[in-house]
């Protein structure tokens, strides 16, 4: 990559990488609203390992960036950091016509119906987990809900319900998860010098994680009912490409690890935030619980939704790397740079979301949201494939919990939002201890309908 002149790049803090990374890790928010408003809309930034990034929070820049011209952007390649964990075929990691191939195949699994399908599985999910809570236990709320989500993952994605398999497949995919994200940022701390060293540890997860998921592969290969099911697994084993080729299980792995590792923390996460924000804002609580007591329209659920994502990105900013100059945001940018549509600053913006600080489901009752101003997805031909179904476990979830029991929280302030791995979480992991439950049995999603 060419060396970049920070003369040729618009202006941004000037403190060393290591610094701007340790501010940006404990209050990533904060640092980089206070960024914005000292050097604008478009500023750069050098963090540890990733280099040297431009921000940019103008909507309409970021619109031309992911619906304009994609050939000289590589939003694969500013991600590959992340290849030794979810291999070299995820969709993440891939530009061009390998990753336009990959988005096609995997694209109909989480369209339409199929999400639709999946809100039962859900609703199963999240009824046996907040059954199991009891009055005056203490939880933390992000833990509970990766458990969830990764249940979720099992039965919708990888068509497993056996809880012998869950939990094999739990110990050995979070096992990797979990693992420190400087393996996969720092190539030397991956390097294998023995069963003891770090670098031999992170082998072994992976190794063991790998063996489990191709054991997964095979199995659902020889099912005799495969032409039937309608997990991911099944319909991906069964998709074909342009070519009539079929994904191999090299592919398989990749992807499957991909759907686990962006669909399992990301959504638990976002899930322990709405909890945190509705929990801090009882009028908007009660709200929703009487809405979803009271009738079948999800309208303000919805909103809730949309509005936690917006205050609470999981994701602060997208990725694109230049290939080769580029004029963003009136800005001249030269190749290799990386250029970071800014997210969660975006979701900030006064003349966008006017009292913006403010939990107020009700803007996307009365306003919506304009086009790329709400981005908790991303955008373009790189938007988030399991958006829908990331937007339903979070419904189907806040549908079961709210009326169902009742959450104090046990810290007197909201928990900071820090940088875990790569993504923005609660810094406690949202503490509450249960006051009331009370689940009533369900109805079904048909008798819904009905």
């Amino acid at each position: 990559m060419p060396r970049l002149d920070p003369m040729t790049l618009p202006p941004g803090p000037r403190a060393p990488a290591a610094v701007n990374t340790m501010r940006f890790a404990r209050r990533p928010l904060e640092v980089l609203r206070r960024w914005q408003a000292r050097y604008g809309d478009v500023f750069t930034v050098t963090l540890t390992v990733f280099g040297t990034g431009v921000y940019v929070v103008d909507p309409e820049a970021i619109r031309e960036l992911f619906t304009g011209d994609q050939s000289d952007l590589r939003a694969g390649e500013a991600n590959s950091f992340m290849e030794p964990v979810l291999g070299p075929h995820s969709v993440l990691v891939l530009d061009g016509p390998e990753h336009l191939r990959q988005r096609k195949l995997l694209l109909p699994p989480f369209q339409g119906s199929r999400v639709a399908a999946f809100r039962e599985v859900i609703r199963d999910v999240a009824e046996r987990e907040i059954g199991s809570w009891r009055p005056g236990e203490h939880l933390v709320l992000r833990e509970r809900m990766r458990a969830l989500t990764f249940e979720v993952i099992c039965r919708a994605v990888f068509g497993v319900t056996q809880p012998d398999r869950v939990e094999r497949l739990r110990n050995a995919l979070v096992a990797v998860i979990d693992s420190s994200p400087i393996f996969m940022l720092a190539p030397a701390a991956r390097a294998d010098l023995g069963p003891l060293s770090p670098g031999g540890r992170f082998a072994r997860r992976l190794r063991a994680a790998d063996a489990v998921l191709y054991e997964e592969i095979q199995r659902r290969r020889s099912e005799p009912d495969l032409e039937e099911r309608s997990d991911v697994l099944s319909l991906l084993l069964r998709a074909r490409d342009e070519q009539g080729q079929a994904m191999t299980d090299a592919e398989l792995r990749d992807e499957l690890f991909t759907m686990l590792g962006a669909g399992h923390e990301t959504t638990a996460t976002a899930l322990a935030f709405a909890f945190e924000l509705l929990l801090r804002n009882p009028p908007v609580l009660a709200r929703l619980r009487q809405e979803l007591e009271g009738g079948d329209d999800d309208t303000y659920l919805d909103a809730v939704v949309k509005e936690t994502l917006r205050l609470r990105p999981v994701i602060d900013a997208a990725e694109r790397t230049l290939t080769v100059p580029r004029t963003v945001a009136g800005w001249e940018l030269p190749a290799g740079v990386k250029v970071y549509p800014a997210i969660a600053l975006v979701h900030l913006r006064e003349d966008l979301y006017p009292r913006a600080q403010e939990f107020r489901p009700e803007r996307f009752i009365e306003d919506g949201a304009e086009s790329y101003s709400w981005l908790p997805f991303g955008g373009g031909i790189r938007r988030c494939i399991g958006a829908a179904l990331a937007h339903a476990e979070m419904a189907e979830v806040l549908r079961v919990a709210v009326p169902a029991v009742e959450l104090r929280p046990l810290r007197d302030r909201p928990d900071p939002v820090v940088l875990k791995g790569i993504t923005l979480a609660p810094k406690h992991g949202v503490q509450v201890a249960v006051e009331r439950r009370s689940l009533k049995p369900r109805r079904t999603l048909a008798a819904v309908a009905e």
